[in-house]
């Protein structure tokens, strides 16, 4: 930046010099003018930067002060090549003739200090705006994972729970497949880092293997449908979006059934968006303005929060009922299709 100004510089009085038909030998001039004002004016950054944390006062004075010698200085090397080569050797009678517009030469170096401080000042704005939004990123990515790791213990106890009962009622066989099937699902969500997002595909992968915990306990009783479009597969989702939705599905409409269930799993891209569908055939439960009436537990609301933390604004989570029973969770993301 400092070349580049000074080269700008020589070029403003190069035109100058062509309006005022200044003969050819002035360019020589011109050139050493602005080396000469590159040279004298980085010693300036350094007494700057030494001053750079004082107080107002003492931080114009000591600007004001050395814009004031440099710019002196600068006049009379600008005057000496002036007379020395223009002139071929041409000497004043008096010394002060030298200092002759010097003050112009101060406001030279002083717009020189003005930009120097702005751009520092720039810069600095910069570096702060950075650290905010880094601060910024390290608090949601704290708060994602919080999230992502709430739901494990959730649906540990839950899952330790039915394992514990089924020990109690002598099934030790579907208990120590129920603690093997655990083994797997939790294996994935320790692998799994909770900020980055999966591909669609490897979510239902990771669904499936907790439907096959919950199969242990419901055997028949529980029946999943799936239609995924092959575009939804390749859709970035955030890891484990689904699971307590199903769980919640299961919790609280297939385990109420006698005869069981059923779980709808719908994908499709539309718009550039994603759509994600859960529906149930349970009995349902009452909603106001698409929101449960009595919420219990930290399902939905994980979700919501994860989601929101995610993409802000630029998403939807809607609960409606299902026909011709049961309770129906939608889902809409931005469309983001994985990188193979």
């Amino acid at each position: 930046m400092q070349v580049a100004g000074w080269i700008g510089y020589a070029l403003v009085n190069y035109i100058g010099s062509k309006v005022f038909e200044m003969r050819d030998i002035y360019v020589f001039v011109i050139l050493l003018n602005a080396y000469a004002g590159c040279l004298m004016t980085v010693p300036l950054r350094y007494i700057y930067r030494k001053i750079w944390h004082a107080s107002p006062w003492v931080l114009m004075l000591v600007v004001f002060s050395a814009s004031y010698i440099t710019g002196t200085l600068w006049a009379v090397v600008q005057k000496f090549n002036l007379w020395e080569i223009y002139r071929h050797g041409y000497r004043p009678e008096e010394w002060f003739y030298y200092l002759q517009q010097g003050l112009d030469s101060v406001y030279i170096i002083l717009c020189w200090s003005g930009l120097y401080f702005g751009v520092k000042y720039y810069q600095l704005l910069q570096s702060e705006r950075q650290k905010a939004l880094k601060a910024t990123t390290m608090a949601h990515e704290a708060q994602l994972k919080m999230l992502r790791y709430q739901l494990n213990p959730h649906f540990l106890f839950n899952t330790l729970n039915a394992i514990s009962t089924l020990i109690l009622v002598k099934e030790n066989k579907d208990a120590n497949l129920m603690v093997s099937k655990l083994s797997d699902f939790l294996r994935y969500t320790l692998n799994t880092d909770p900020i980055k997002k999966v591909p669609l595909e490897q979510e239902l992968h990771a669904l499936m293997l907790y439907l096959e915990i919950e199969r242990v306990r419901f055997d028949e009783r529980l029946k999943v449908n799936i239609e995924i479009s092959e575009q939804a597969k390749q859709a970035l989702v955030p890891s484990l979006i689904l699971q307590p939705i199903i769980e919640n599905a299961i919790k609280y409409a297939i385990a109420h059934l006698v005869e069981g269930g059923v779980i709808d799993i719908k994908a499709q891209v539309f718009a550039n968006e994603l759509l994600l569908e859960v529906g149930d055939n349970g009995p349902g439960t009452e909603l106001i303005n698409g929101q449960l009436v009595n919420a219990q537990g930290v399902g939905v609301a994980n979700t919501k929060d994860r989601l929101k933390t995610l993409y802000e604004n630029n998403y939807s989570f809607v609960l409606s009922h299902n026909t011709p029973s049961g309770l129906k969770v939608n889902l809409r993301v931005p469309f983001e299709k994985a990188v193979k």
